[in-house]
């Protein structure tokens, strides 16, 4: 396992832990969830990259999808609790 990869995993560890210890704190919680979406991307962009398979290109393109989807409903929901 090269370090990069190394250092990638340990940031989705470090968001899932902080995910899972600051679940009171919306803000914090969106926060953790977003650094575990851009680890997952720099992961699936270097396994795509790494295998040569036209099949896993995309898939780099679906996840930031679902990060923007996640950070909107995410804000969203802040402003909601927030504003009541």
């Amino acid at each position: 396992m090269s370090s990069v990869t190394f250092n990638i995993m340990l940031a989705y560890i470090f968001s899932l832990l902080g995910t899972l210890m600051f679940r009171s704190h919306l803000m914090s919680t969106l926060l953790c969830l977003e650094g575990m979406m851009l680890s997952l991307f720099i992961m699936t962009t270097i396994t795509s990259l790494n295998s040569h398979s036209m099949m896993m290109y995309p898939i780099p393109i679906v996840i930031l999808v679902f990060a923007a989807c996640e950070a909107a409903i995410g804000l969203a929901l802040l402003a909601k609790v927030t504003n009541s």
